[in-house]
């Protein structure tokens, strides 16, 4: 057994108080004996105004958040999953970059987001994630003492290829962090994070973004924890900040995927 913690945020404009939210969490987590925390999507800067955003991005080596989170948890003797942050890369392009930092401080994987957010919303939110940011080419699966963890981001919950490869790495842990749209929350997210569950035979934590943000943004909230079998463990609404608590049992991977072997009976399929 292993007690993971989830953090629900209203993340702002400004890196520094974030990422004493970030910290602050981290202490928590780890006092309720917690062994690994994760955050959301854009856990550093959540800022829709690129212009105003781009003075706060940076590399890896330069952000402070990364550095402030890194700290904490080795400090702390903690693991975490830090949802994402917006890192400058070489090539003049933003990547929208997972970290799992273990209870050194030291950066054990990376997961730059494969799908870009790119959209026109019946509402008339329009996003256009590729026009600063990169897209990622690789799966990414870690070890971390929860199991071996399968890293995804918010968008990528759409395209079913992403969560057969990590099936197929026999995750027992798929973590989801996003900032989902009110209008798409409403309609898609609990559905869908039910559904990856169900067909990795894993956990699924989805620690998410909520309310209205500084930026002028409003996002649907609802961090949850799933079981193998689809089960919602925890469900932290979609009105408030927090931190939530729940149970990943190893036997209960073992358990569901004995009774229902589709991993092990997936065929490939000639198209």
């Amino acid at each position: 057994m292993g007690l993971a913690a989830l953090l629900q945020m209203t993340t702002g404009v400004d890196p520094a108080a974030n990422a004493a939210t970030l910290v602050a969490a981290i202490v928590d987590a780890r006092s309720k004996g917690a062994a690994m925390l994760f955050t959301p999507e854009m856990s550093g800067l959540l800022d829709r105004k690129r212009e105003r955003a781009k003075a706060a991005i940076r590399t890896e080596a330069q952000d402070v958040v990364l550095a402030a989170v890194r700290e904490a948890a080795a400090r702390e003797g903690i693991w975490v999953h830090l949802g994402s942050l917006a890192i400058e890369r070489a090539d003049g392009k933003w990547a929208n970059r997972a970290f799992v930092i273990d209870d050194k401080g030291e950066i054990r994987a990376r997961y730059d987001k494969l799908h870009m957010f790119d959209v026109d919303l019946a509402t008339g939110e329009t996003w256009r994630e590729s026009s600063a940011y990169a897209a990622g080419d690789a799966v990414v699966t870690v070890e971390t003492p929860l199991g071996r963890l399968g890293l995804a981001i918010c968008y990528d919950i759409r395209f079913p290829a992403l969560f057969e490869a990590l099936g197929r790495a026999k995750c027992d842990v798929i973590a989801i962090p996003a900032a989902f749209t009110v209008p798409t929350g409403k309609a898609h997210w609990h559905l869908m994070q039910r559904a990856r569950a169900v067909e990795a035979s894993a956990y699924v934590l989805c620690a998410a973004q909520v309310g209205r943000h500084e930026d002028g943004r409003e996002t649907y909230g609802h961090s949850l924890a799933i079981d193998p079998w689809g089960e919602v463990l925890l469900d932290m609404g979609g009105e408030a900040p927090g931190l939530g608590l729940a149970e990943i049992d190893p036997a209960r991977i073992a358990d569901v995927r004995g009774q229902l072997p589709s991993l092990a009976n997936r065929r490939e399929i000639a198209t």
